[in-house]
């Protein structure tokens, strides 16, 4: 659970250093359509998420089946921005330091 929590927090916290330039270039669609797209197209589901600012929520849309992830920005609008996309996606594990019973 821990490796997970940090690993959300790395992410959250790249997407939230993306120069305003670099958004301004992003692929922008409803939310409805993007995500009909990524469980359609890269059977990728809800894997995490939260608000990055009062103005924006932060999606990780990730498949267990493909390994592909995206990584995006809905406005109130609902106009939603693909701030990353990738491959290899890895759900962290919650681990045990050893010898420690969990």
């Amino acid at each position: 659970m821990f490796k997970r929590l940090c690993s959300i927090a790395i992410i959250f916290g790249v997407a939230a250093l993306v120069p305003l330039t670099h958004v301004q270039t992003m692929t922008c669609l409803p939310r409805a359509d993007l995500i009909e797209h990524l469980e359609e197209r890269y059977s990728e589901h809800l894997a995490g998420g939260g608000l990055q600012s009062a103005q924006q929520l932060l999606e990780i849309w990730a498949s267990d089946q493909t390994g592909s992830f995206t990584v995006f920005v809905t406005r109130p609008d609902g106009l939603s921005c693909v701030i990353a996309t990738g491959q290899n996606w890895q759900d962290a594990a919650p681990t045990h330091p050893e010898g420690v019973a969990g």
